[in-house]
């Protein structure tokens, strides 16, 4: 494993027993996981608060206060900002690299994909039909009168919140937790990504690439194959096949 610090690679170790080999559902987080971005700080920019959201947020992802309270106190600052902006910001958006060929594949495998965020609902259901996710389960932003309220709806999705969702998606799917993926980059991540059959910190901040069972830290999302047995051959003799 030291080779891992010095040289630009990632090395994975496995227990090889059965759901190793059958794996059935693959979640993930979306900001700074799934896409390049973190929305909020998008959001702030365009509403004029951007430095004072990016230091929460990246409070707030280093694990120094709770998630509840930073996401709070960051969707307050876009108060009064347009509804119309959500399209433009996620018109804006990135994927991580290997995104597109990492879903493409699951959904040609047959795996159920899931988006487990404290991100936002109009983000997710961009993703979603962009990318073919099965479920998603993010937070909702309030808007009255085509204005963001700085407030969310419902109950918030935060760490223990995103492995109950894990849970309970497979359970709906009749698929064991074993048998799940979680792949995330922040604190608020890390239960989900004990609770699943294969947890997966992706270029993660210090204390979840610390605390995480698995890690990736220098390939794209894209790598995740191989932790399935997914080899490169594999895909071009399927690609091939499609020809």
């Amino acid at each position: 494993m030291r080779a891992t610090h010095e040289h630009p690679i990632d090395i994975a170790w496995q227990r090889d027993n059965i759901y190793r080999r059958i794996r059935r559902l693959v979640a993930f987080d979306m900001d700074s996981t799934l896409i390049r971005h973190e929305v909020i700080d998008e959001l702030a920019r365009e509403a004029g608060a951007y430095e004072r959201v990016a230091a929460i947020t990246e409070s707030a992802m280093r694990g120094e206060i709770e998630f509840d309270e930073s996401l709070t106190r960051r969707v307050a600052l876009l108060k009064g900002l347009p509804e119309a902006t959500l399209a433009r910001v996620a018109e804006r958006l990135n994927l991580t690299e290997g995104a597109e060929r990492l879903l493409s594949a699951l959904k040609s495998f047959g795996y159920k994909t899931a988006i487990i965020s404290g991100g936002f609902a109009y983000f997710g259901r961009h993703l979603q039909r962009k990318l073919g996710i099965d479920y998603v389960r993010t937070n909702d932003l309030e808007v009255e009168g085509g204005l963001l309220t700085g407030r969310v709806t419902g109950e918030i999705i935060n760490a223990r919140r995103k492995a109950q969702l894990l849970e309970e998606i497979a359970g709906q799917e009749n698929i064991a937790l074993q048998q799940t993926i979680a792949v995330g980059d922040g604190a608020n991540d890390l239960p989900m990504l004990a609770a699943a059959g294969l947890g997966i910190a992706f270029h993660a901040k210090p204390v979840v690439a610390q605390s995480a069972r698995h890690k990736i830290s220098t390939l794209g999302l894209d790598s995740i194959l191989y932790l399935i047995g997914v080899r490169d051959r594999d895909l071009a003799e399927q690609e091939e096949g499609r020809r």
